[in-house]
């Protein structure tokens, strides 16, 4: 079997770029048939895939859109659940961009998302329905980190005569 090269990389006009400077979309943007069979795939399998289609990463914004904006969205999702205790849910602009900077981190992409968030809000949700007063719970990027509680809010103490 005759290996295939590729022009565009090889060769002393090629551009050689650091490991860290090039991303996996950008190289599978380029797979071709021959490599899956190469990979390990049998010809069959391959021969049955149409398309043969790479997905580029997502950024920050695509994130953090993924986190707040659909119906179901996370941060609804928890919101939802503490409405139901009657209490209030907020999430402070930068302890969002915090779930998505922990999440890219570990490079698990949007379904990082929900073990960050789940690992910051596992204790909170336990808590929260047992504390008495409470009207509004606000999370910061300390809480997500696990360095610090979040802000709970009181309802004002009704004097009785």
């Amino acid at each position: 079997m005759e290996r295939r090269l590729n022009t565009r990389t090889i060769g002393f006009g090629a551009v050689i770029h650091k490991k860290k400077e090039r991303h996996i979309g950008d190289i599978l943007s380029q797979v071709e048939p021959e490599d899956l069979i190469e990979y390990g795939l049998i010809p069959e399998m391959v021969g049955r895939l149409p398309v043969i289609a790479s997905l580029d990463e997502l950024d920050e914004e695509a994130m953090l859109d993924i986190l707040v904006r659909p119906k179901n969205a996370l941060i609804k999702q928890y919101q939802k659940s503490f409405e139901m205790e009657g209490v209030g849910l907020q999430f402070t602009e930068e302890a969002l961009r915090k779930v998505v900077a922990l999440a890219r981190k570990r490079g698990t992409g949007a379904r990082g998302l929900r073990s960050v968030a789940e690992e910051a809000m596992l204790d909170i949700m336990y808590n929260v329905p047992s504390m008495v007063g409470i009207e509004k719970c606000i999370i910061t990027p300390d809480v997500i980190e696990g360095k610090a509680e979040p802000r709970y809010i009181y309802e004002a103490q009704k004097k009785t005569a």
